[in-house]
């Protein structure tokens, strides 16, 4: 990833800037969960994630009631992203170790915006950079699209002239999915490692 760097960092600024606001929610969840929910969705979230099978960064198809068995934060990114991912998916890993401190267990999962670059192998040395044990997704372009449009999340390779070394567009809001495949909070960039910790932890304790 270094080696990209000095060449798409300034693209990479423009694009997360026009897209890191994405979607603004406005909120839908209840129930148990209404005492945590922050955010607002036209529909509610509950209308947010799809079934789907992928393969892991250990090059295992796998399910999404397999990868989603406990709490976890969802983020779509991809591995050549020059800034953006690896901070964003850093800050999720230091949510996961605060709750992990505190005895709460919090899973991170990385899904690629970007799979004819990010195969298994490329995924696997991207998730071992951060702690705990995140787990890396990727499929075909056709999967990677259906799983996007289902957490409605947009994307754009722009690869038009460069094959090699192209930016993706990208939302960048981080999904908290509850056992069984249940999207019930989002976060956007602007949040704290401590802020999605403790919102994590309301949605994990009321579930219990």
């Amino acid at each position: 990833m270094t080696v990209r760097k000095d060449l798409i960092i300034g693209g990479a600024v423009a694009v997360v800037a026009l897209v890191s606001g994405g979607i603004y929610l406005s909120n839908g969840s209840g129930g148990s969960y209404a005492d945590c929910v922050a955010s607002n969705v036209a529909g509610g979230l509950d209308n947010f994630g799809t079934s789907f099978t992928l393969r892991n960064q250990k090059d295992e198809q796998v399910t999404d009631q397999e990868v989603f068995s406990k709490p976890s934060l969802l983020y779509f990114g991809y591995t050549y992203c020059p800034d953006v991912c690896p901070l964003d998916s850093a800050r999720n890993a230091e949510a996961a170790e605060i709750l992990k401190e505190r005895g709460i267990e919090l899973q991170t999962v990385f899904i690629t915006v970007d799979p004819d670059r990010d195969t298994p192998e490329v995924l696997a040395d991207f998730t071992d950079s951060f702690p705990g044990d995140m787990i890396g997704l990727t499929g075909t372009q056709e999967e990677i699209a259906a799983v996007n449009k289902g957490w409605r999340n947009y994307y754009k390779l722009n690869n038009q002239e460069d094959s090699e070394y192209y930016l993706v567009d990208h939302m960048t809001n981080t999904y908290l999915i509850m056992p069984g495949n249940e999207t019930v909070e989002f976060f956007d960039r602007n949040k704290s490692p401590e802020e999605i910790a403790d919102s994590a932890a309301c949605f994990i304790q009321a579930a219990s």
